[in-house]
Protein backbone atom coordinates (compact mmCIF):
# COMPACT_ATOMS: atom_id res chain seq x y z
CA UNK A 1 0.00 0.00 0.00
CA UNK A 2 1.37 3.52 -0.37
CA UNK A 3 1.63 5.49 2.47
CA UNK A 4 3.40 8.29 1.21
CA UNK A 5 0.02 10.37 1.32
CA UNK A 6 -0.22 9.71 4.53
CA UNK A 7 3.37 10.49 5.97
CA UNK A 8 2.31 14.18 4.32
CA UNK A 9 -0.76 14.30 6.11
CA UNK A 10 0.54 13.67 9.54
CA UNK A 11 4.05 15.80 9.05
CA UNK A 12 1.86 18.84 7.84
CA UNK A 13 -1.10 19.12 10.78
CA UNK A 14 -2.72 22.05 10.33
CA UNK A 15 -4.52 21.59 13.88
CA UNK A 16 -3.26 24.57 16.06
CA UNK A 17 -2.33 25.16 20.07
CA UNK A 18 -2.93 22.39 22.80
CA UNK A 19 -5.12 19.04 22.17
CA UNK A 20 -6.67 18.17 25.39
CA UNK A 21 -7.86 13.99 24.89
CA UNK A 22 -9.53 12.85 28.15
CA UNK A 23 -9.25 8.95 28.58
CA UNK A 24 -5.97 6.52 27.60
CA UNK A 25 -7.83 3.65 25.65
CA UNK A 26 -7.76 2.66 22.79
CA UNK A 27 -8.63 5.88 20.39
CA UNK A 28 -7.12 8.74 23.40
CA UNK A 29 -3.73 6.80 23.03
CA UNK A 30 -4.39 6.47 19.29
CA UNK A 31 -4.89 10.00 18.42
CA UNK A 32 -2.38 11.46 20.77
CA UNK A 33 0.40 9.03 19.37
CA UNK A 34 -0.69 10.49 16.08
CA UNK A 35 -1.23 13.86 16.63
CA UNK A 36 2.53 13.86 18.64
CA UNK A 37 4.07 12.49 15.64
CA UNK A 38 2.68 15.70 13.91
CA UNK A 39 4.21 17.70 15.93
CA UNK A 40 0.72 18.39 18.25
CA UNK A 41 0.95 19.29 21.85
CA UNK A 42 -0.80 16.82 23.75
CA UNK A 43 -2.05 16.69 27.01
CA UNK A 44 -3.35 13.94 28.25
CA UNK A 45 -5.84 13.00 31.29
CA UNK A 46 -7.62 9.89 32.37
CA UNK A 47 -8.64 8.67 36.00
CA UNK A 48 -6.68 5.65 35.28
CA UNK A 49 -3.02 6.11 36.31
CA UNK A 50 -1.80 3.04 34.76
CA UNK A 51 -3.02 3.95 31.13
CA UNK A 52 -2.33 7.11 31.77
CA UNK A 53 1.32 6.04 32.59
CA UNK A 54 1.61 3.55 29.37
CA UNK A 55 0.33 6.04 27.25
CA UNK A 56 2.92 8.58 28.27
CA UNK A 57 5.21 6.37 27.46
CA UNK A 58 4.45 5.11 24.20
CA UNK A 59 4.85 8.77 23.45
CA UNK A 60 0.73 9.83 23.03
CA UNK A 61 1.29 13.03 24.67
CA UNK A 62 2.18 14.64 28.28
CA UNK A 63 0.44 14.65 31.46
CA UNK A 64 -2.24 17.07 32.00
CA UNK A 65 -1.73 20.21 34.37
CA UNK A 66 -3.88 23.06 35.69
CA UNK A 67 -2.28 25.27 33.86
CA UNK A 68 -3.31 23.80 30.15
CA UNK A 69 -5.27 26.16 28.35
CA UNK A 70 -6.41 23.48 25.29
CA UNK A 71 -8.02 24.98 22.13
CA UNK A 72 -9.13 21.44 21.36
CA UNK A 73 -10.98 18.74 23.71
CA UNK A 74 -11.62 14.76 22.73
CA UNK A 75 -13.24 12.96 24.98
CA UNK A 76 -12.57 9.29 24.40
CA UNK A 77 -14.45 7.53 27.62
CA UNK A 78 -17.24 4.99 27.69
CA UNK A 79 -20.72 5.89 26.32
CA UNK A 80 -22.21 5.92 29.92
CA UNK A 81 -19.57 8.47 31.00
CA UNK A 82 -19.54 10.78 27.27
CA UNK A 83 -22.04 13.13 28.72
CA UNK A 84 -21.36 14.18 31.84
CA UNK A 85 -17.36 14.33 31.16
CA UNK A 86 -18.68 16.30 27.72
CA UNK A 87 -20.18 18.97 30.08
CA UNK A 88 -17.49 19.18 32.59
CA UNK A 89 -15.00 19.55 30.34
CA UNK A 90 -17.07 22.75 28.38
CA UNK A 91 -17.40 24.42 32.13
CA UNK A 92 -13.59 23.88 32.89
CA UNK A 93 -12.35 25.46 29.20
CA UNK A 94 -14.39 28.27 28.12
CA UNK A 95 -12.39 28.91 25.28
CA UNK A 96 -12.16 25.34 24.00
CA UNK A 97 -14.24 23.54 21.43
CA UNK A 98 -15.47 19.87 22.74
CA UNK A 99 -15.67 16.81 20.92
CA UNK A 100 -16.27 12.83 21.81
CA UNK A 101 -15.68 9.81 19.61
CA UNK A 102 -18.29 7.55 21.00
CA UNK A 103 -20.53 5.37 18.85
CA UNK A 104 -23.89 6.40 20.00
CA UNK A 105 -24.76 10.62 19.03
CA UNK A 106 -28.59 10.67 19.82
CA UNK A 107 -28.77 10.30 23.31
CA UNK A 108 -25.52 11.91 24.49
CA UNK A 109 -26.53 15.14 22.88
CA UNK A 110 -30.31 14.70 24.69
CA UNK A 111 -28.36 14.50 28.45
CA UNK A 112 -25.88 17.17 27.37
CA UNK A 113 -29.09 19.42 25.96
CA UNK A 114 -30.86 18.12 29.59
CA UNK A 115 -28.20 20.01 31.08
CA UNK A 116 -27.77 23.03 29.45
CA UNK A 117 -24.29 22.96 28.24
CA UNK A 118 -22.95 25.34 25.85
CA UNK A 119 -23.75 23.79 22.84
CA UNK A 120 -22.32 25.76 20.71
CA UNK A 121 -18.86 24.50 21.09
CA UNK A 122 -19.54 20.84 21.08
CA UNK A 123 -19.76 18.49 18.00
CA UNK A 124 -20.24 14.90 18.46
CA UNK A 125 -17.47 12.63 16.77
CA UNK A 126 -16.64 8.87 15.87
CA UNK A 127 -14.27 7.71 14.53
CA UNK A 128 -15.02 4.42 12.61
CA UNK A 129 -11.97 2.59 13.44
CA UNK A 130 -11.17 0.05 16.21
CA UNK A 131 -9.41 -2.82 17.06
CA UNK A 132 -11.34 -5.96 18.89
CA UNK A 133 -8.47 -5.37 22.06
CA UNK A 134 -8.82 -1.90 23.73
CA UNK A 135 -6.68 -0.28 26.21
CA UNK A 136 -3.97 2.32 25.66
CA UNK A 137 -1.46 -0.81 24.87
CA UNK A 138 -3.49 -1.43 21.43
CA UNK A 139 -2.61 2.36 20.37
CA UNK A 140 -1.58 2.72 17.10
CA UNK A 141 -0.97 6.35 15.37
CA UNK A 142 -2.23 4.91 12.03
CA UNK A 143 -5.56 4.02 13.48
CA UNK A 144 -8.19 6.01 12.15
CA UNK A 145 -6.14 6.40 8.40
CA UNK A 146 -8.28 5.95 5.77
CA UNK A 147 -11.51 5.40 7.54
CA UNK A 148 -14.75 7.76 8.02
CA UNK A 149 -14.58 9.97 10.47
CA UNK A 150 -18.70 11.03 11.32
CA UNK A 151 -18.58 14.92 12.52
CA UNK A 152 -22.44 15.10 13.65
CA UNK A 153 -23.09 18.66 14.94
CA UNK A 154 -26.52 20.18 16.86
CA UNK A 155 -28.49 22.82 15.90
CA UNK A 156 -25.79 25.09 17.83
CA UNK A 157 -22.80 23.87 17.12
CA UNK A 158 -20.49 27.00 16.04
CA UNK A 159 -19.09 26.49 12.40
CA UNK A 160 -15.72 26.89 13.94
CA UNK A 161 -16.24 24.22 16.29
CA UNK A 162 -16.55 21.84 12.81
CA UNK A 163 -14.02 23.35 10.89
CA UNK A 164 -11.82 22.64 13.94
CA UNK A 165 -12.73 18.91 14.12
CA UNK A 166 -12.56 18.67 10.25
CA UNK A 167 -8.93 19.47 10.08
CA UNK A 168 -8.15 17.51 13.17
CA UNK A 169 -9.78 14.39 11.20
CA UNK A 170 -8.01 15.37 8.45
CA UNK A 171 -4.84 16.08 10.07
CA UNK A 172 -4.91 12.17 11.38
CA UNK A 173 -5.54 10.44 7.58
CA UNK A 174 -9.30 10.09 7.87
CA UNK A 175 -12.37 11.53 5.66
CA UNK A 176 -14.48 13.90 7.52
CA UNK A 177 -18.28 13.26 6.79
CA UNK A 178 -21.32 14.71 8.44
CA UNK A 179 -23.94 12.73 9.36
CA UNK A 180 -26.69 13.94 12.00
CA UNK A 181 -27.04 12.44 15.14
CA UNK A 182 -30.37 10.18 14.77
CA UNK A 183 -29.01 9.05 10.98
CA UNK A 184 -25.56 8.83 12.65
CA UNK A 185 -27.15 5.78 15.10
CA UNK A 186 -29.36 4.42 12.80
CA UNK A 187 -26.55 3.20 10.06
CA UNK A 188 -24.20 1.93 12.85
CA UNK A 189 -26.91 -0.12 14.12
CA UNK A 190 -26.75 -1.69 10.25
CA UNK A 191 -22.83 -1.51 9.78
CA UNK A 192 -21.27 -1.68 13.82
CA UNK A 193 -23.68 -2.95 15.94
CA UNK A 194 -25.83 -5.08 14.93
CA UNK A 195 -22.15 -7.33 13.16
CA UNK A 196 -21.18 -7.12 16.55
CA UNK A 197 -24.07 -8.91 17.97
CA UNK A 198 -24.32 -11.38 15.25
CA UNK A 199 -19.88 -12.04 15.13
CA UNK A 200 -20.52 -12.86 19.16
CA UNK A 201 -23.73 -14.81 18.80
CA UNK A 202 -22.03 -17.31 16.93
CA UNK A 203 -18.67 -17.24 18.45
CA UNK A 204 -21.12 -18.31 21.37
CA UNK A 205 -21.64 -21.64 19.55
CA UNK A 206 -17.95 -22.43 19.80
CA UNK A 207 -17.89 -22.41 23.75
CA UNK A 208 -19.28 -26.05 24.30
CA UNK A 209 -18.19 -27.18 20.90
CA UNK A 210 -15.96 -30.65 20.77
CA UNK A 211 -12.58 -29.63 20.55
CA UNK A 212 -11.98 -32.32 17.36
CA UNK A 213 -14.55 -29.78 15.36
CA UNK A 214 -12.89 -27.07 16.09
CA UNK A 215 -9.57 -28.38 14.98
CA UNK A 216 -11.14 -28.10 11.15
CA UNK A 217 -11.94 -24.58 11.57
CA UNK A 218 -10.95 -22.48 8.67
CA UNK A 219 -10.66 -18.69 7.72
CA UNK A 220 -14.23 -18.20 7.07
CA UNK A 221 -15.07 -18.96 11.45
CA UNK A 222 -11.90 -16.56 12.13
CA UNK A 223 -13.16 -13.52 10.08
CA UNK A 224 -16.66 -14.08 10.95
CA UNK A 225 -15.44 -14.21 14.60
CA UNK A 226 -12.80 -12.08 15.37
CA UNK A 227 -15.13 -8.92 16.19
CA UNK A 228 -16.50 -11.36 19.37
CA UNK A 229 -13.35 -10.74 21.21
CA UNK A 230 -14.18 -6.98 21.66
CA UNK A 231 -15.10 -5.73 25.16
CA UNK A 232 -18.34 -6.86 26.68
CA UNK A 233 -18.84 -4.17 28.86
CA UNK A 234 -18.07 -1.70 26.28
CA UNK A 235 -20.23 -3.04 23.97
CA UNK A 236 -23.18 -3.69 26.74
CA UNK A 237 -23.05 0.21 26.81
CA UNK A 238 -22.95 0.91 23.00
CA UNK A 239 -25.91 -1.53 22.52
CA UNK A 240 -28.23 -0.07 25.42
CA UNK A 241 -27.26 3.25 23.82
CA UNK A 242 -28.90 2.47 20.26
CA UNK A 243 -30.98 -0.73 20.94
CA UNK A 244 -34.05 0.38 18.69
CA UNK A 245 -32.21 0.57 15.73
CA UNK A 246 -30.49 -2.30 16.54
CA UNK A 247 -33.50 -4.13 17.42
CA UNK A 248 -35.34 -3.30 14.30
CA UNK A 249 -32.68 -4.86 11.94
CA UNK A 250 -32.19 -7.78 13.99
CA UNK A 251 -36.51 -8.26 13.71
CA UNK A 252 -35.22 -8.35 9.73
CA UNK A 253 -32.45 -10.63 10.25
CA UNK A 254 -34.33 -13.32 12.63
CA UNK A 255 -37.24 -13.49 10.11
CA UNK A 256 -34.43 -14.22 7.39
CA UNK A 257 -32.91 -16.94 9.51
CA UNK A 258 -36.45 -17.98 9.79
CA UNK A 259 -37.10 -18.61 6.30
CA UNK A 260 -33.55 -20.28 6.45
CA UNK A 261 -34.28 -22.64 8.76
CA UNK A 262 -37.39 -23.69 7.59
CA UNK A 263 -35.94 -24.60 4.10
CA UNK A 264 -33.53 -26.68 5.46
CA UNK A 265 -36.24 -28.66 7.61
CA UNK A 266 -37.38 -29.80 4.96
CA UNK A 267 -34.75 -29.59 1.82
CA UNK A 268 -36.82 -31.44 -0.34
CA UNK A 269 -40.42 -29.41 -0.81
CA UNK A 270 -40.66 -27.48 -3.62
CA UNK A 271 -38.99 -24.34 -3.27
CA UNK A 272 -36.73 -25.05 -0.31
CA UNK A 273 -33.53 -25.10 -2.42
CA UNK A 274 -34.19 -21.97 -3.87
CA UNK A 275 -34.84 -20.43 -1.07
CA UNK A 276 -31.29 -21.13 0.72
CA UNK A 277 -29.77 -20.09 -2.76
CA UNK A 278 -32.18 -16.88 -2.94
CA UNK A 279 -30.41 -16.19 0.67
CA UNK A 280 -26.78 -16.96 -0.50
CA UNK A 281 -27.28 -14.47 -3.39
CA UNK A 282 -28.53 -11.51 -1.35
CA UNK A 283 -25.66 -11.81 0.12
CA UNK A 284 -23.43 -11.69 -2.70
CA UNK A 285 -25.51 -8.85 -3.43
CA UNK A 286 -24.85 -6.68 -0.32
CA UNK A 287 -21.36 -7.39 0.19
CA UNK A 288 -20.59 -6.01 -3.47
CA UNK A 289 -21.80 -2.98 -2.05
CA UNK A 290 -19.66 -2.95 0.79
CA UNK A 291 -16.94 0.33 -0.20
CA UNK A 292 -13.08 -0.24 0.31
CA UNK A 293 -10.08 2.46 -0.74
CA UNK A 294 -11.06 5.63 -2.40
CA UNK A 295 -15.14 4.23 -1.76
CA UNK A 296 -14.40 1.41 -4.70
CA UNK A 297 -16.50 -2.37 -3.50
CA UNK A 298 -14.44 -5.61 -3.70
CA UNK A 299 -16.01 -6.39 -7.22
CA UNK A 300 -13.97 -3.64 -8.70
CA UNK A 301 -10.61 -5.31 -8.08
CA UNK A 302 -8.83 -8.44 -8.87
CA UNK A 303 -7.43 -11.12 -6.69
CA UNK A 304 -3.37 -12.52 -6.97
CA UNK A 305 -3.20 -15.37 -4.48
CA UNK A 306 0.39 -16.00 -3.21
CA UNK A 307 1.43 -18.98 -1.16
CA UNK A 308 4.55 -17.87 1.38
CA UNK A 309 6.35 -20.50 3.43
CA UNK A 310 5.73 -20.62 7.27
CA UNK A 311 8.85 -18.98 8.52
CA UNK A 312 9.99 -15.43 9.61
CA UNK A 313 10.27 -12.91 6.92
CA UNK A 314 8.32 -14.64 4.24
CA UNK A 315 5.35 -11.50 4.31
CA UNK A 316 7.25 -9.19 4.62
CA UNK A 317 9.57 -10.42 2.12
CA UNK A 318 6.86 -10.15 -0.56
CA UNK A 319 5.09 -7.16 0.15
CA UNK A 320 8.49 -5.16 -0.17
CA UNK A 321 8.93 -7.00 -4.12
CA UNK A 322 5.67 -6.59 -4.74
CA UNK A 323 6.66 -2.70 -4.08
CA UNK A 324 9.65 -3.08 -6.11
CA UNK A 325 7.07 -4.50 -8.76
CA UNK A 326 5.85 -1.03 -8.66
CA UNK A 327 2.27 -2.11 -7.90
CA UNK A 328 -0.14 -0.59 -5.73
CA UNK A 329 -2.04 -2.58 -3.33
CA UNK A 330 -5.86 -2.24 -2.67
CA UNK A 331 -6.17 -4.48 0.41
CA UNK A 332 -4.72 -7.81 1.35
CA UNK A 333 -5.58 -10.84 3.56
CA UNK A 334 -4.09 -13.72 4.97
CA UNK A 335 -5.49 -17.03 6.00
CA UNK A 336 -2.93 -19.59 7.48
CA UNK A 337 -4.71 -22.55 8.94
CA UNK A 338 -2.81 -23.38 12.56
CA UNK A 339 -1.40 -27.13 11.44
CA UNK A 340 -0.46 -25.91 7.67
CA UNK A 341 3.03 -25.21 6.36
CA UNK A 342 2.10 -22.25 4.04
CA UNK A 343 0.12 -18.99 4.41
CA UNK A 344 -1.88 -18.21 1.38
CA UNK A 345 -1.50 -14.00 0.62
CA UNK A 346 -4.93 -12.70 -0.99
CA UNK A 347 -3.59 -9.71 -2.97
CA UNK A 348 -6.10 -7.14 -4.39
CA UNK A 349 -4.89 -4.89 -7.11
CA UNK A 350 -6.56 -2.61 -9.76
CA UNK A 351 -7.07 -5.38 -12.86
CA UNK A 352 -4.81 -3.41 -15.42
CA UNK A 353 -2.00 -4.67 -12.88
CA UNK A 354 -2.99 -8.38 -12.11
CA UNK A 355 -1.26 -10.01 -15.28
CA UNK A 356 1.53 -8.38 -15.05
CA UNK A 357 1.81 -8.68 -11.09
CA UNK A 358 1.55 -12.40 -11.30
CA UNK A 359 4.00 -12.65 -14.15
CA UNK A 360 6.58 -10.72 -12.00
CA UNK A 361 6.04 -12.46 -8.88
CA UNK A 362 6.31 -15.70 -10.47
CA UNK A 363 9.35 -14.70 -12.53
CA UNK A 364 11.20 -14.21 -8.95
CA UNK A 365 9.75 -17.40 -8.24
CA UNK A 366 6.54 -16.47 -5.76
CA UNK A 367 3.91 -19.38 -5.94
CA UNK A 368 0.81 -17.78 -7.85
CA UNK A 369 -2.93 -20.27 -6.52
CA UNK A 370 -4.92 -21.07 -9.27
Amino acid sequence: MNNAPTQAKLSEAKTRGTVRVVGAGLLGTSIGLALTKAGVDVVLDTQSPASLALALEYGAGRAATPSDTPNLIVVCVPPETTAPIVARELAAFPGAFVTDVASVKAEILEQLQATGADLTRYVGGHPMAGRERGGAISGRADLVVGRPWVISANAQTAAAAVTALETLATDLGATPVHVAPIEHDRAVALVSHVPQLVSSLLAARLADADGRDLALAGQGLRDTTRIAASDPAMWSQILKANAEPVAEILEDLAADLNEVIAALADITAPGSAQEVTRALEAGNAGVSRIPGKHGATATTYATVVVMIDDRPGELARLLTEVGQIGVNLEDLKLEHSPEAQIGLVELYVNPNSEAALIADLTLRKWRIAA
